[in-house]
């Protein structure tokens, strides 16, 4: 297959694009902390760029995307250390014509699995030691992360056999990653030492401005070629971030009585996750509907978990895991092949049984994210503590864990 410059090109800039993600979430969650904790959740989604990518050039990408195992996984030493790929080796996995380099593919679906565990520290914020946190993002990455971006994104996979659809990651990023951040909650427990308001509201907007600009590649990008597909995607991005962000702002607003810029920037967020899995598949009319659907629904899930008392410290699951899980519903709904001659029908184009298929995987993907990261971290408990003393959340886990302070008193 001849290698096709333009696609190329694309599939490059988006890989940029998903990358720049990871910082712009580290910002979003650093500025959310209070100031002493500023620098320990930060690292732990800079850490992700570096050990995630050593994971997956291990094994990582074989078992995602390697020769199947009963549609469960890929075989892991297929690609080991990237064995099997060369200068002119193509991505062709499912018939893909796209004219792409397989070293390109590695690279775009290496993005995604570095920033998707990264999303579940904000949950537990202020409370997990380091070494804790390297043992569970191995370990999230290996039996949950992995399995399910097989089971979805390779031909051959389980869910992906079954007629299931997820775009850019409703399923294998936002709803797996949003209800580990529900079991980890529960788990660990509530923190001792309580901020709930942010230090620095300007670095969250910084955060959100990359993260959105950011997702345009992760959406865009999924279409893995430029086209009609491709373009849809990425205005249904935008327009889903910019309706959710306004409903969040308003339905606060009307609650609060004043306008909050950090819900504004959630909102945005909540808009973004949902519109993940649906973005290539259903029209902008849609996606504004999604958008609304979601700043309403995600808000209440937030409002919810305030009222139960779950310490979701940066509302990982009111934002990604209920995003993600509406996002796939709503796609069973409302998905049209008008958009996207390659997908399906929805519910409301008269194909009930695609819609029933994703109720069925995204209640799947729930159930196992949260039972295995309940599990693992008991059983990381039992190597190292999971949680950080009463001293250093009172002293902060910059200072205690790290010995680095993001703004050392006297300067």
């Amino acid at each position: 297959m001849p290698l096709n410059t333009g696609n190329t090109a694309f599939m490059l800039i988006c890989c940029s694009l998903v990358m720049l993600m990871t910082p712009g979430l580290a910002f979003f969650y650093g500025g959310l902390v209070g100031r002493k904790n500023t620098l320990a959740i930060m690292i732990q989604s800079f850490v992700s760029l570096g050990w995630t990518t050593v994971l997956w050039f291990a094994f990582g990408y074989s078992m995602c995307f390697g020769p199947s195992w009963h549609g469960i996984i890929g075989h892991p030493g297929y690609y080991a250390f990237l064995k099997h790929v060369d200068l002119g080796a193509m991505f062709t996995l499912g018939g893909n014509d796209a004219g792409i380099p397989l070293i390109v593919h590695i690279a775009y679906q290496m993005m995604f699995a570095i920033i998707t565990p990264a999303l579940i520290t904000g949950a537990f914020a202020n409370r997990v030691t380091f070494k804790a946190y390297m043992l569970f993002l191995t370990g999230w990455l290996v039996f949950v992360y992995f399995p399910f971006c097989h089971m979805i994104w390779h031909p051959e996979g389980l869910l992906a056999k079954w007629g299931v659809l997820d775009f850019a990651g409703g399923i294998v990023v936002h709803n797996t990653a949003g209800m580990a951040a529900l079991a980890s909650i529960l788990y660990i427990g509530r923190r001792k030492v309580v901020e709930n308001l942010p230090h620095s509201v300007p670095l969250i907007a910084l955060g959100t401005g990359l993260l959105w600009f950011g997702w345009y590649g992760f959406n865009a990008g999924s279409e893995f070629r430029v086209d009609s597909v491709t373009a849809s995607a990425f205005l249904n991005t935008d327009i889903a971030a910019s309706f959710a962000a306004a409903t969040w702002l308003f339905v606060e607003w009307m609650n609060a009585r004043q306008p909050k810029f950090v819900g504004l920037l959630t909102g945005a967020v909540a808009g973004l996750a949902t519109i993940t899995p649906a973005a290539g598949f259903v029209s902008p009319a849609t996606s504004a509907l999604i958008g609304v659907l979601a700043g309403v629904i995600c808000y209440y899930a937030v409002a919810l978990k305030n009222r139960l008392g779950w310490d979701d410290a940066l509302d990982v699951w009111g934002v990604h895991g209920v995003g993600g899980f509406i996002g796939v519903i709503f796609l069973g709904i409302f998905a049209s092949k008008a958009w996207n001659p390659g997908g399906t029908d929805g519910l409301l184009m008269g194909n009930p049984t695609f819609f029933f298929k994703q109720c069925g995987a995204v209640a799947i993907s729930s159930v196992w994210a949260f039972t295995f990261t309940y599990g693992m971290l008991w059983i990381i408990d039992r190597i190292t503590p999971v949680r950080v003393t009463l001293v250093a959340e009172e002293k902060g886990l910059d200072a205690e864990l790290q010995g680095e302070e993001a703004y050392p008193q006297g300067l």
